[in-house]
């Protein structure tokens, strides 16, 4: 009785102080919690509906006669984006994946030191310290040539950012918003605390964009072993269990993913960015070229699904992500940071394993939110049973939000696989069509398969009381996370 009860006053307090924000959040927001409701309804029969209408995009598909052996999967998903509402399919790009954050922070200070027109960037987090001032000083620098930039920063994620480093910039001509503060009396839009701008992107010049899971924070200074187009990084093990002498959320390594754009989807990032920052009531931003005549820079087909709560097709993103797993044929290989999903997300993916789709599934092995660890980990039966494979990466912070299926439709953006980025957040992904992308992203799948460990249905059920507890427990308020 005496360690239940000690498992459930730190399950208590675990909740009260993570859970109501959620992923990348460290504060609660109970004001909140009425309208989070609300939309979670929502969110769940939204969920439910994008279930259905996958099926029935599928069906249609299905109706078509292939002959064995010839099934053209990149001409299968081409179909399904096609039949989406929402932001266009465009072609023409080139994209790089980055998958740590030196490299990325590398291309990102490149293109900013080659700004001739203008800077724009949105960053949920965006630390005072030497990687938070190594671009406040690249943005003062183009803004002494007189290059315009803008910064917005959401109000929660920089909770901790002392508003000296904003000040310092806006100082210099730097236009700095903050997204839905913290401060009702500051909020511009209206106040809707539960409502976070998540995304990171900058866009330059309207020639060069980014986007990812990647915030501007030293967390990102060292790199785990990543594989893929990342170049050499440190390599750690993989560890023998969770809470052993291995690395935690404070001393890890973070392992991210971002992505480099070149081409005409620069200006759907563009689009983005101006549409939040209109929406946030900031500053006219200094008129320059914004959308620059695209030149067609390489053979990819992209489409770039932006989240916005409260829209009418504020689900697209979800619409998107479920499916392509409905429609997969070959394999769905998932790497993601925070793994809270709807009912409806987790019966698609068992569905797809019942149908002999290699699901495989990369996880934390540890969180900076263990409520959210666990409330994702409370999934593992019904999947495992499925026969879908699960790993988890326990040398690195698993920040990392992608997908990739059957091997030409590859995503990577801001958005979790949880409720909170599906039905409350501002989120930013990117799709992107072909086998050449997927190539690469298979091969940093696969890479971070050799790092994890694998959860075996042997294993799992060999978990002990403390975690099944806190599982049942954080179950409870994964709606919330």
């Amino acid at each position: 009785m005496r360690r239940l009860a000690r498992l459930l006053a730190m399950a208590t307090l675990t909740a009260m102080t993570a859970g109501l924000l959620g992923a990348c959040a460290s504060v609660p927001d109970t004001d909140g919690l009425p309208v989070a409701g609300s939309q979670i309804r929502t969110a769940t029969d939204s969920g439910w509906q994008s279930y259905r209408h996958g099926q029935d995009i599928v069906k249609k598909l299905d109706a078509r006669p292939v002959p064995a052996g010839q099934e053209d999967f990149l001409a299968r998903h081409l179909a399904v984006e096609e039949a989406l509402a929402g932001a266009p399919l465009v072609i023409g790009n080139r994209v790089t994946l980055l998958a740590d954050g030196p490299r990325t922070y590398a291309a990102m200070l490149d293109a900013i030191r080659a700004a001739r027109q203008y800077i724009h960037m949105e960053s949920y987090i965006f630390d005072d310290d030497e990687a938070g001032r190594k671009f406040a000083d690249a943005f003062i620098a183009k803004r002494a040539e007189g290059v315009a930039v803008a910064l917005m920063v959401d109000g929660v994620g920089t909770l901790g950012t002392p508003d000296a480093l904003f000040k310092r910039m806006r100082d210099a001509g730097v236009e700095v918003v903050v997204f839905n503060p913290v401060n009702p009396l500051r909020a511009k839009a209206g106040w809707v605390p539960n409502n976070r701008d998540h995304r990171k992107l900058l866009v330059v010049d309207g020639k060069v964009g980014f986007l990812g899971g990647i915030n501007i924070s030293d967390v990102y200074a060292s790199a785990p072993s990543s594989g893929g187009s990342a170049g050499s990084a440190l390599s750690f093990s993989r560890g023998d269990k969770v809470g052993g002498a291995g690395p935690d959320a404070k001393t890890a390594p973070w392992r991210d993913t971002h992505i480099q754009v070149e081409g005409p989807a620069v200006a759907e990032i563009e689009r983005v960015m101006q549409q939040g920052w209109a929406e946030q009531h900031g500053p006219p931003l200094d008129p320059r070229e914004f959308y620059p005549r695209a030149t067609p820079l390489g053979p990819t087909m992209m489409r770039i699904v932006a989240n916005r709560p409260g829209d009418k097709d504020g689900y697209t993103l979800y619409l998107t992500l479920i499916s392509a797993i409905k429609s997969a044929r070959r394999s769905i290989h998932i790497t993601m940071a925070y793994f809270v999903p709807d009912p409806a997300f987790v019966q698609a993916l068992v569905d797809a394993a019942q149908r002999g789709v290699d699901v495989g599934m990369v996880l934390p092995g540890f969180s900076d939110s263990s409520l959210v660890w666990h409330a994702g980990r409370s999934h593992y039966t019904r999947l495992l049973e499925a026969g879908a494979h699960l790993y988890e990466r326990r040398d690195a912070m698993l920040h990392a939000k992608t997908a990739v299926i059957d091997g030409v439709w590859s995503t990577v953006g801001s958005s979790n696989m949880d409720w909170r980025s599906f039905a409350l957040n501002y989120e930013l992904n990117a799709v992107i069509l072909g086998p050449e992308f997927g190539r690469e992203m298979e091969a940093l799948f696969a890479h971070d398969v050799a790092e994890a460990a694998p959860i075996t249905k042997e294993e799992w059920a060999r978990r002990g009381f403390d975690e099944r507890f806190m599982e049942a427990f954080s179950r409870l308020f994964e709606r919330w996370l």
